[in-house]
This record gives C-alpha cells, structure tokens and sequence, in this order.
C-alpha cells in the first residue's frame, strides 16, 4: 500500500478513535439529543472528507503534469493554464448553497429547541399570573410593589434615594431639574411621554406670546428656574406666554397635547419605562422586561417621592 494511503488510514482511524473516545464514553455520552448526534456526524464527515481532499491533492501534485493551454497573463514570467473549474468544485458549491437556504429557511433554527423562546413562554406565563395576583392592588400596596421594583431595576443609575447619583442619571425627588427644563426648550423634545408621536419644537418653533418674539436666552433661564421650583418664583410670566398653551396654566399638561411638567403621575413614568427616554444626561432605556403592573408600581413610587 502506498504510504500516503497508508499514513491517511492511520490519521483518519486515530482521529475518529479520539472522537469516540470524547463522547461516546463521556458520562451522558449522545444521549439521544439529536444536536448532540448531527455535531458528532459533522465531525466525522469532516474528518473523513479533509484526509480524503489531502491525499487526492498531494497524491496529485506528486504524478500529476501540468497540461493545457497558457492564458496570455503572466506575473513574473508565471503563467496560468486556462483550466476550467473542477466539476467537484462546482457540485460542492451549489450543494452548500443548497444546504445553506434549508438550513435557515427550513431546518435547525426554525424546529429546533431554544433556550431563549423557552426562557420567553416562562416569561409570559409567569406575568400571567403575576397580573392576575396583582392587578387589584393600589393605594399604599402598589408603592411598596414600586419601591421594591426600583431598588431591584432602577437604583442602579438613579441611587436608592432616586436622586440620581450626582447627576448620573435623573434626580427623581422633583420632576425637573432647571438643566433638563432648558435642554429640552432649547432643543425639542420627542420622548412619547404621552405614549404617543408628539414632539415640542426646540427654540426656534417657541414664541412669547406677550412680545410676539421667539424665546430668548434670558427668558429660557427663567421658565428652567421657575418650572425646577416647583412652578413658583421668576418665570412665571415666560412660562404663562409661552409654555402655558400647551402644558396649561398649572404646568400639568393636556391630555393629547403635551405632559405635566409640574409633578410626576404613573401614567407619565410608564410611557417613560414604555419607550424610553433621550435628555440632558443621556439616553435611558425601555423596559420591556418588565410587566404592565410592575411599571405602574414603580410610577406610583416615583410619583410618591415628590409629595
């Protein structure tokens, strides 16, 4: 037997040997999981396959002659026979192509097991029961419910006392900061605070009524003083000709039109939790894991604060 067959006999039966060796005698071993058996398949095959491609080609490049015809480039006195491609080279292509739509149109990711669709159906059935447990509880409850959600998923960035970790994230024991107030006049704001698309314009869409002019640096510090203190102090005049139309006289905003910028309410911090929010500081996230009850508990404590 030539020694090239003979060493490919050799590696092959050693390779398979210690592939046997790996699993099959592992504690489990294939256990019947069929990823399991198609992985060991593959490893075979591969095995197989690439000793078999290496003797062919080095079988080949020791009895094999360069034949055919020259192309007309040339580099460095190097030419290249005009050969056409392998019909083995061909097949192989078209069959992985082939392979390739079955197995993302039709076969393993489509029918097989995930952990991550598992971990989703617990996940829907647990916020079942969870709402159907829970969907009466309010007053004192749903705080306490929110307090805890907080400390669990929030504190984080704001801090146990939710006042925002020296400005790392929103101080949440008032509504607005005088910073946040003049960010979003001066830029606009598209946060769906409403739960819906209603964006405020940013400076330059923003007129006092009462000089008819567009809203000046002096007047945006004013109406940030004013609405941070709690809609008291300097301000109130800015505020009433150019704020008022939309966020009402009082600051607690119009159902449809714009939102309370005076104090908290759960249904503002669940749109925030809903679709997350871009400011000051920067972007906060949304907070699709948690459920509807959760978000409105963790509302009713933030609004809690404020009182």
């Amino acid at each position: 037997m030539n020694k090239l067959y003979l060493w490919g006999t050799i590696i092959t039966a050693a390779m398979l040997g210690f592939t046997y060796l790996s699993v099959g005698t592992s504690e489990g071993g294939l256990n019947g999981d069929i990823v399991n058996m198609l992985t060991v398949a593959a490893a075979v095959a591969l095995v197989i396959i690439t000793v078999f491609v290496v003797i062919k080609y080095v079988r080949q490049m020791q009895t094999d002659t360069a034949t055919g015809e020259l192309a007309d480039e040339s580099w460095d006195n190097i030419g290249e026979y005009k050969n056409p491609l392998p019909m083995g080279w061909a097949i192989s292509f078209i069959l992985t192509m082939v392979w390739g739509m079955w197995y993302w149109l039709f076969g393993y990711p489509v029918a097989a097991y995930s952990q991550i669709g598992e971990y989703n159906e617990d996940v829907a059935v647990h916020n079942e029961k969870f709402n159907a447990e829970y969907a009466s509880i309010t007053g004192d409850r749903l705080v306490e419910m929110g307090e805890s959600v907080f400390l669990a998923e929030c504190k984080v960035c704001h801090g146990i006392s939710a006042d925002g970790i020296d400005g790392k994230a929103a101080n949440l024991n008032q509504r607005l900061e005088a910073k946040v107030v003049k960010y979003v006049v001066t830029n606009g704001s598209n946060n769906q605070l409403l739960g819906m698309e209603m964006p405020m314009p940013d400076r330059n869409g923003l007129f006092n009524a009462t000089t008819g002019a567009l809203i000046t640096d002096a007047e945006i510090d004013a109406v940030a003083s004013y609405v941070a203190n709690g809609m008291t102090g300097a301000g109130a005049d800015v505020f009433a000709g150019t704020c008022a139309a939309c966020h009402g006289e009082d600051g607690k905003g119009m159902e449809m039109v714009a939102p309370n910028v005076a104090e908290f309410t759960p249904a503002l911090v669940t749109n925030v939790l809903n679709h997350g929010k871009k400011g000051t500081i920067g972007r906060m996230p949304a907070f699709d894991r948690l459920n509807a009850k959760q978000k409105e508990a963790v509302g009713a404590y933030i609004t809690s604060l404020s009182k």
